[in-house]
């Protein structure tokens, strides 16, 4: 069986976007706020990533220099 949670003194206009929110994705407020605290639940925190882990992310793609990684992206754009 489920708990009943309350949250009290939510500003107006909080309030209407979760409305409008429910609206567009066809719920009721109840069902929004129940999928809201699903996704929050289901998706493991993500941390940012080091300035290490971003070098070695780039350096997987073979890039090693600006003029390289430069290179690249004109040739994938201009391959559009």
């Amino acid at each position: 069986m489920g708990v009943n949670i309350s949250i009290k003194n939510v500003p107006e206009e909080k309030v209407e976007i979760l409305k409008r929110r429910a609206k567009n994705n066809h719920r009721s407020l109840q069902g929004e706020l129940m999928a809201i605290i699903d996704q929050a639940v289901a998706e493991p925190p993500k941390k940012p990533m080091t300035i290490g882990e971003i070098g070695a992310y780039v350096r997987s793609f073979g890039v090693t220099t600006k003029d390289e990684a430069v290179r690249m992206i004109r040739e994938d754009r201009d391959s559009r």
